[in-house]
């Protein structure tokens, strides 16, 4: 197998690519793997919700990939072409462990229907790096919530949102209707917006704790100032405690 210099690799076009891969260029494969690999292995763990599932239908859906290099036609783009060969693996692996049930066929346009409407939400997250372990807890809610999903739909925003396809690149990679991913997608953003909003609702109550410690802190700083007061006024049983009473 010949080698490339890495930056030669990283220039190099679809077709390019794909032809020297036809030729059994191991170097130019490596350069496809790792420009696709975070996009593809967030493809099939949508489909999967298992990462050791999700990286063996990478590696296989990469080896069919080689074995079937020549057939890549410029039509879509490589990414493209082997985003469908990553949904095709991970679909027939799905469906022969029989994990669960596909509430929504990616072939049915019927469920569709009844939402239209577009609706976006802006998520951002703070830099600085005393935030990361609460971006951590954030983002392990965020793939619980998006795990959720029914299939369909879960397919459809992780291609759009997380990958940042376009919905026709969307609707080519899962040979559906552009419409359709539009509205898939708003189902998601739908659902999970109501999955966080009860997550939120849970942990409402909870906010701004103040217990524990800090309880106990505050508890025995009053008592103290309260002793130091009583410390310091005169003896009830004293003549001036009880010319002060009679005031």
């Amino acid at each position: 197998m010949q080698s490339l210099p890495h930056r030669a690799e990283s220039s190099l076009d679809d077709l390019e690519l794909v032809r020297r891969i036809a030729g059994h260029d191991g170097a130019a494969f490596e350069a496809v793997m790792r420009r696709n690999n975070g996009a593809l292995y967030r493809v099939a763990r949508a489909i999967l919700k298992n990462d050791s599932d999700a990286e063996d239908v990478l590696q296989e859906s990469y080896l069919a990939a080689y074995r079937h290099a020549a057939e890549f036609r410029a039509d879509a783009k490589l990414s493209t072409w082997l985003t469908r060969i990553v949904v095709n693996q991970a679909l027939a692996r799905r469906r022969s462990r029989h994990r669960e049930r596909i509430v929504v066929p990616f072939g049915d346009l019927r469920a569709e229907e009844r939402n239209t409407n577009e609706s976006d939400a802006v998520d951002e997250s703070a830099d600085s790096p005393e935030h990361a372990m609460t971006r951590a807890e954030v983002r392990d809610l965020l793939e619980r919530k998006i795990d959720e999903l029914p299939v369909a739909f879960r397919i459809v925003f992780i291609l759009r949102e997380v990958d940042e396809l376009s919905v026709a690149e969307t609707a080519t990679c899962l040979a559906i209707q552009e419409a359709t991913v539009r509205s898939r997608l708003f189902r998601a953003r739908g659902l999970l917006r109501e999955s966080l909003a009860r997550e939120l609702d849970l942990a409402t109550g909870d906010i701004f704790p103040f217990a524990g410690e800090r309880c106990d802190r505050v508890v025995a700083r009053v008592l103290a100032r309260l002793r130091a007061v009583a410390a310091a006024l005169p003896c009830p049983d004293s003549a001036q405690g009880r010319a002060e009473r009679e005031l």
